[in-house]
């Protein structure tokens, strides 16, 4: 099944009433992993590369300081991996473009091969907001990619993405934006929030979501929504991190079970990070915690001493530097960077398996509707 855009699989989800997990990605391997995963539960896959993740997979350690080389050289390096692992894959899979910054941003995304993306017009606004979106739109419609916008604030810290407050989206302008740019998808601010802190017990506004779909109905408009900051951020897993070494404080997520309430409002795509995450770093603290003797080999040692100045830190980014290479080529130039690979690619299918579950996709790939980017165009151009 060929490596194809969102939107075919969106209107699936909102067909046959379920969520797809989009799922953000910083190394080869964890491509690897995220699409081997997914070929076991037979379920369509959404590969997430983040507007700064592009930057540090184009060799920026600093990434928040990323240029549009950096991005566009990162972007090519995602297509690249995605097409080495899953070209011939039986699944479908969508090469989506998280939280782009900026229209130049979004742009290189697509000329490198993304079949999907997002631009991040949620903290102008609403006339800009359209504007941007629309300008988007135009480009990657031209070129069959799906759009996703953004309508609301959400609260929290992830890349460049910062808000102290959340604003909530306006269900009566969901229609105006859809019709306004034309867009695919729209992220809506209900009640998430990015980064690990989410707070306890928290409960999804899902009548913001029910009012969306509602009014969207009426107009005969077919648009998904999606649910940013959705990780669940594991109480088991942020425990063991700091048994082994970590200081993380305060971490709380969404339940599964709130996030699947939510699932039959309209919540078509729901985007995790966090759990990713926290999952590879559990599992590289669990083994320099077991295996003291590798806290002093070659590649290994910087990576303990960068975990154990920051332990309240959890991004592989910050802390798998020294593989550099390896994160954003493939290449492995050890066993002992082999064990560091497989620990970060059972931390991906550990979290990517339980949630595909919990959303309801396995099975589905089969039948997702097989189509291009060409054939896509020519739809939009109808």
């Amino acid at each position: 099944m060929p490596i194809m855009p969102l939107r075919p699989v969106l209107e699936s989800c909102i067909k046959n009433g379920y969520a797809q997990g989009a799922y953000n990605v910083n190394s080869v391997h964890q491509i690897k992993a995220a699409i081997e995963i997914h070929e076991i539960l037979r379920s369509p896959l959404i590969i997430q590369g983040a507007d700064f993740a592009n930057g540090f997979m184009g060799g920026r350690c600093d990434f928040l300081n990323s240029t549009l080389e950096d991005k566009a050289r990162g972007a090519k390096r995602v297509v690249d991996a995605v097409k080495k692992y899953g070209e011939n894959s039986p699944i479908p899979i969508v090469i989506h473009l998280d939280h782009g910054k900026d229209f130049d941003s979004v742009k290189v995304a697509i000329d490198a091969g993304y079949t999907s993306v997002m631009i991040d017009g949620s903290h102008l606004d609403f006339e800009k907001n359209v504007a941007l979106t629309k300008k988007v739109v135009d480009y990657a419609h031209e070129r069959g990619v799906t759009v996703e916008g953004e309508l609301g604030v959400l609260a929290g810290v992830e890349d460049n993405v910062f808000s102290a407050e959340s604003t909530y989206t306006n269900p009566l302008k969901v229609v105006e934006f859809f019709k306004r740019t034309g867009v695919d998808s729209l992220a809506i601010s209900y009640g998430t929030m990015h980064g690990a802190n989410k707070g306890k017990n928290v409960k999804l506004r899902k009548e913001i979501a029910i009012a969306s779909m509602e009014n969207l109905r009426h107009e005969g408009i077919i648009g998904a929504l999606v649910s940013h900051g959705s990780s669940t951020v594991p109480k088991y897993i942020v425990d063991e991190v700091n048994k082994y070494g970590g200081d993380i404080k305060n971490a709380g997520g969404i339940s599964v079970d709130e996030i699947k309430k939510v699932i039959p409002c309209g919540i078509a795509k729901i985007n995790v990070d966090t759990d990713i995450r926290l999952a590879v770093t559990r599992n590289i603290r669990e083994y320099f915690y077991n295996n003291p003797e590798k806290r002093e080999v070659e590649y290994l040692q910087e990576i303990y001493q960068i975990l154990t100045e920051k332990p309240s830190g959890f991004d592989p980014r910050g802390y798998l530097t020294p593989i550099m290479e390896t994160m954003t080529s493939g290449e492995i130039p050890s066993d002992d960077v082999k064990t560091i690979v497989e620990l970060m690619e059972r931390g991906v299918k550990e979290i990517l398996g339980s949630l595909t579950v919990h959303f309801g996709s396995v099975g589905y790939s089969p039948k997702i509707e097989k189509v291009t980017l060409e054939d896509m165009k020519a739809r939009y151009l109808k």
